[in-house]
């Protein structure tokens, strides 16, 4: 029979093994059950410039979205510009040798007063008749908003020749949520509409996937919310103060 301190050490152990064949998290938090048994096909290419401080952040939900998503590609860094892709490079080259095609083949994901509304980004695509929905390119940027700001800023002079900046809905009028007013929030987000990257990729491809859009939103979401559900166990029940307290 162990003694309470060789448990409490098993105990230990436990939460501090890691799954190395799936999610990559630890034991006590695994998502392997929810993961599909294999990533999604989807006709959409996702580009995702993952800021460095993110990588040492346990809420960090981009880790997830290469064992989700089949065309998911992560770049560490602040900036993106020429010589970080092949596949962003490719599109700016294209687009320097025929200055007249327009632009739509890629679209980058940010708020902003010239964002133009996701829901639109179909019309935009249509112009193209000679290119496939296989050509769709989704730019994401992940990192806290102040952070996710300076890198949509510094990325700007690089993404404006080939892309356009597109948005999901947002109101800067309205608070942003907590993990107590959702099961999809980890983070407090600034404002209303701002969602975690993961989230914001799966309303991305519900709308930019020609066929199976609503599934695959499904199933990534299916993940997340599992996360947050996971999270929400470590949090203290809020308790409302009262005047004589």
């Amino acid at each position: 029979m162990d003694s309470p301190g060789e448990s409490a050490a098993s105990s230990s152990g436990e939460r501090r093994r890691t799954c190395t064949t799936g999610c990559g998290r630890p034991m006590s938090v695994c998502l392997c059950h929810t993961l599909p048994s294999n990533p999604l096909p989807t006709a959409t290419k996702i580009v995702i410039l993952h800021h460095p401080h993110e990588r040492r952040h346990k809420l960090a939900t981009v880790p997830l979205l290469p064992k989700c998503l089949q065309n998911c590609e992560i770049i560490v860094g602040r900036k993106l510009n020429y010589g970080k892709s092949e596949l962003l490079d490719s599109l700016h080259d294209q687009q320097c040798q025929n200055p007249n095609l327009p632009l739509g083949r890629a679209l980058y994901l940010f708020p902003g007063p010239n964002a133009l509304p996701l829901v639109e980004a179909n019309r935009v695509y249509s112009y193209f008749d000679d290119v496939s929905k296989d050509d769709l390119v989704l730019i994401v940027f992940d990192g806290t908003w102040k952070h996710a700001k300076e890198m949509v800023l510094a990325s700007t002079p690089f993404l404006s020749k080939f892309a356009v900046q597109v948005c999901l809905d947002f109101d800067a009028g309205i608070k942003g949520g907590t993990i107590f007013d959702s099961e999809l929030i980890l983070r407090k987000e600034p404002f209303g509409g701002c969602v975690s990257t993961m989230e914001a990729v799966a309303r991305c491809l519900r709308v930019l996937e020609p066929n199976n859009g609503a599934d695959i939103e499904s199933r990534v979401i299916e993940v997340l919310r599992a996360m947050v559900s996971f999270q929400a166990c470590f949090l203290k029940p809020f308790k409302t103060r009262t005047k004589n307290d």
